[in-house]
């Protein structure tokens, strides 16, 4: 069965938030999910995570950013952090959560295989 790998593009948190729940879907379903933050997107792991919209999310029941992101991980759900938007932003690798990876692009596209890219 073929995965799913997801490039998150910018500094966004509605698309981490759609991008964790489709990798979570797919994970449920059984197959390979990882999500790639590129460049700037990166950034978004180097800061508390956070949406605007996370009142109101939990106002509903449902989870902030946060806890979309702690369920993609207990879900094994690859999270890889660009190596690029690190050094690009001076971010510090090891301050990561440690479920978090690092790695690069030719990385990711060297092992798709048959899983379905979406760039976001």
């Amino acid at each position: 069965m073929s995965g799913i790998a997801i490039i998150l593009t910018r500094d966004d948190a509605q698309a981490l938030r759609a991008a964790l729940t489709i990798a979570s879907a797919a994970a449920a379903l059984g197959q390979r999910a990882r999500i790639y933050l590129h460049e700037a997107a990166v950034a978004m792991l180097c800061r508390p995570v956070f949406h605007t919209a996370d009142e109101e999310y939990r106002a509903r029941g449902l989870p902030d950013l946060a806890g979309v992101l702690e369920i993609a991980l207990s879900m094994d759900v690859a999270i890889i952090a660009c190596q690029t938007g690190l050094a690009l932003g001076d971010h510090d690798a090891a301050a990561l959560d440690p479920r978090v990876e690092t790695g690069g692009l030719v990385g990711l596209m060297a092992s798709l295989g048959a899983d379905r890219l979406i760039a976001l």
